[in-house]
């Protein structure tokens, strides 16, 4: 009958009975194997690391006792030793080759470290792991390719020269820009729709110290209510029925180190609002579904059309929110109070519809600046643009005059063109013809709009009919009209746009 063998009786000598048995079964079975002591110098390798050391330019004499920083080019042994935390699997990459490598810290019984093990587990790894490394391979290229795209998307779009003019007032508004971005104090940005207000903000990280870092805008008219509280603090990991498993960042969590644009902040919700100013105080977000508070640093840049005094005078703003934006206000002023930048505004958004629209780029004469010049611009150059588009579209010829830009809509000049004349039949002497004796007098030309401009008034009437049926339901009204609600939101400026011109005309 065999005898079973004999094992140390003591728990110590059969874990080093282990530890020896594991380092011999180690040093076999690898390619190679080296040991590291505390001071970083190698005291002993394996016959399999000899090998390698031609192609390192060493022999074993000049190997061991050197510092293995000195003698292995790349290697992370030195790394180990002084964190104590082993990297279980690696590439090293030098002169040797490419190899899949294994580093674990060696301690005593007190817990010390007092050196390290490397062990070679692979060579040319690149060939026999093919799959694995074409596929990590791939994936790296496609997390940088990621990263760039989002790095492009949230790169400043403009700079502080991007606002044209050299009127007193665009001048001034640029003095104060490039003033407000030295500095991470919050800007409050004021002017009517279409002033520039997202631009300027735009202008003001782009000349700031935190340039290199994110621009993130979010517009607050265009999220709906029930959403914002996610969009700006974010989701924890389940925290409804539906989240992402892996939770969601906010937009102060993406803006971190960066810039947060807060546009149409007169629309935000008063529910809301506290929660605002408590992030702006603390600079502490916690997303919905969590009780842990992540800290951010973001620098805030407001805008509104809206009177923010008197709705605060209304209670429809808070007062202590309000005096936390207004720390370094900046008014836009409207197009109308600075004239002498429109030919250098037109030139400007004419060659962009030129080079988005790929079409020539097309000059304006004077009579064409002329009525361009009288007009109110209740939508300021937003609405502008949206002239010079159309006159632009609808037209292939080079020079626009006045005639086409009152094909868009634009008032006339009443003194050679009264309201309801059909300028076609005009008599030089300024008069109309006059029938013969004896016929019926000509049948009144009815007024036939530009088919845009007819299109987007039966679209602005309907959305305003599905809203006043619905008492102001979005949602509701967007299922009246057979769009989304996404869709239903994009065209809410176009009925804001109206409603402010029919005020401005009434």
């Amino acid at each position: 009958m065999p005898l079973a063998p004999t094992l140390p009786a003591d728990a110590d000598g059969v874990l080093k009975l282990a530890a020896q048995s594991m380092f011999d079964t180690f040093a076999r079975t690898a390619m190679g194997m080296m040991v590291v002591d505390r001071s970083h110098r190698i005291v002993w390798i394996s016959e399999g690391y000899k090998r390698f050391l031609p192609a390192l330019g060493h022999e074993e004499s000049d190997f061991v006792g050197r510092r293995v920083e000195e003698v292995v080019p790349n290697t992370l042994m030195a790394q180990v030793i002084d964190s104590g935390q082993p990297i279980l699997v690696d590439l090293l990459t030098n002169q040797a080759g490419t190899f899949l490598v294994s580093r674990l810290p060696l301690r005593n019984e007190q817990g010390e470290v007092l050196g390290a093990m490397g062990m070679v587990l692979l060579d040319h790894p690149e060939t026999t792991m093919q799959p694995l490394m074409g596929k990590f391979s791939r994936l790296q290229r496609e997390l940088e390719d990621a990263r760039q795209q989002l790095a492009a998307q949230r790169r400043p779009k403009y700079t502080v020269a991007s606002f044209i003019g050299a009127s007193p007032a665009a001048l001034e508004v640029k003095r104060q820009a490039r003033r407000v971005a030295q500095t991470d104090s919050t800007v409050l940005l004021l002017g009517e729709t279409g002033t520039g207000k997202e631009l300027l903000a735009h202008a003001i990280h782009a000349a700031s110290a935190r340039a290199p870092r994110s621009f993130v805008g979010v517009n607050i008219a265009a999220v709906p209510e029930t959403l914002l509280e996610a969009e700006f603090f974010g989701v924890a990991p389940g925290a409804y029925t539906g989240a992402d498993r892996k939770g969601r960042d906010g937009k102060f969590k993406l803006a971190d180190g960066g810039t947060l644009f807060l546009d149409e902040i007169g629309d935000m919700p008063v529910g809301l609002q506290a929660k605002l100013l408590r992030v702006l105080q603390e600079q502490e977000v916690e997303p919905l579904g969590s009780n842990q508070v992540q800290r951010v640093d973001v620098r805030i840049i407001a805008a509104t059309s809206r009177d923010l005094p008197a709705m605060v005078a209304a209670g429809g703003f808070r007062a202590d929110l309000y005096y936390r934006l207004n720390v370094l206000p900046i008014r836009l002023p409207a197009l109308r109070e600075r004239m002498g930048d429109l030919e250098a505004l037109v030139e400007a958004l004419a060659d962009d519809i030129a080079r988005r629209s790929g079409m020539p780029h097309k000059s304006l004469n004077a009579d064409a600046l002329e009525l361009l010049g009288r007009q109110p611009w209740p939508g300021n150059i937003r609405q502008l643009r949206n002239v010079l588009e159309q006159a632009t579209l609808m037209t292939d010829d080079l020079l626009l005059t006045a005639v086409h830009f009152r094909a868009t809509g634009l008032d006339g000049d009443e003194s050679t063109a009264p309201a309801g004349a059909d300028p076609c039949n005009a008599l030089p002497g300024g008069s109309a013809p006059r029938p013969e004796a004896g016929e019926p007098p000509p049948r009144a030309m009815p007024v036939i709009k530009p088919l845009p401009q007819a299109i987007a008034e039966l679209e602005v009437q309907a959305i305003r009919d599905a809203l006043a049926a619905t008492g102001g339901n979005k949602l509701a009204a967007s299922r009246l009209l057979g769009i989304s609600r996404a869709t239903l939101y994009e065209k809410l400026p176009m009925l804001a746009r109206a409603d402010a011109q029919r005020a401005t005309t009434a």
